[in-house]
């Protein structure tokens, strides 16, 4: 029986989520064991991260990332934060950590090389606006870096990001509460792969404190906004992923269970948790390979 290779019509989609993403590394590290190479590739916050060691193809790299590269003694911690670094330096962790010879050294001759399009999101704190920078944005590992890192910059605990003259934090505050679905569907994409970092019965509730999200960005009510309102948001997307699920045009890649939360630092849950993806990647892999017209 003759199958249509549909990965080309397929985008790959990676939720954010802090170091949930030590969870759905393991769907990284089988998709480059099994050679499957999508066409368009988008990440959100971790999902970012995810995209950058996705399209340099280095697994082991997409598992380090987030695991073993929590003990490192510059990751961040409450003393990086009073200086104003954050409480995960992210400067460090994504502008200096992957050069040759440091401890998350990146493949961007590989990254390079690769011909598939991506996109990473982040939102500007003046305008409200999700922006998206693709290939053409990112001629340097520099630029690509702190893009990765522009879309991971949590509110409050994380130093906001300045590029070409705009600051920007967490993509997940933008138009899709964290799952890159327009982007693609701008570029035409109507079947998708989407790696997902909640349960399937998760959903964000309202939140308990506008009046302190409200103090807190004064100056930037656009963030405030996003933020409260992000729950309305996420769960919108979430309800149309799981209805293009039913039309056969996604497949979901949802957590079994989610042992760690967005801000996990235990290098031992950490692994844990990869351990508990990779082994339901694997599983769940004979399904892809089908919905991707693979098998």
């Amino acid at each position: 029986m003759e199958h249509t290779n549909l990965l080309n019509e397929t985008a790959l989609l990676f939720e954010g989520g802090g170091m949930r993403a030590s969870y759905t590394s393991g769907m990284v590290v089988t998709l480059l064991e099994e050679g499957i190479h999508a066409p368009f590739v988008a990440g959100i916050s971790a999902g970012a991260s995810h995209t950058a060691n996705y399209l340099s193809e280095d697994g082991p790299r997409a598992r380090r990332s987030f695991t073993d590269f929590a003990a490192d003694p510059n990751f961040g911690d409450w003393r990086t934060f009073l200086r104003g670094k954050g409480l995960f330096h992210a400067e460090y962790i994504y502008e200096h950590a992957g050069y040759p010879g440091m401890p998350l050294e990146f493949d961007w001759d590989t990254f390079q090389q690769n011909p598939a399009q991506f996109r990473v999101g982040g939102f500007d704190i003046d305008s409200g606006e999700t922006v998206w920078w693709g290939n053409d944005d990112a001629p340097t590992m520099p630029d690509l870096m702190r893009q990765v890192r522009a879309s991971s910059t949590m509110p409050i605990v994380m130093p906001p990001v300045e590029i070409d003259g705009r600051t920007y934090v967490d993509g997940a505050l933008g138009t899709d509460g964290g799952v890159p679905i327009s982007i693609a569907q701008q570029h035409g994409y109507q079947r998708y792969l989407v790696i997902m970092t909640r349960e399937n019965e998760y959903r964000k509730q309202p939140e308990k404190f506008p009046k302190f999200y409200r103090a807190y960005f004064r100056k930037y009510p656009a963030v405030a906004d996003a933020l409260i309102t992000r729950w309305w948001r996420y769960n919108q997307t979430k309800e149309q992923l799981f209805e293009l699920q039913r039309q056969g045009k996604a497949y979901l890649f949802i957590p079994d269970v989610m042992p760690v939360a967005n801000g996990e630092r235990n290098v031992e849950k950490l692994n844990a948790a990869h351990t508990l993806g990779l082994a339901q990647a694997r599983r769940e892999l004979p399904a892809i390979k089908e919905f991707l017209g693979l098998d």
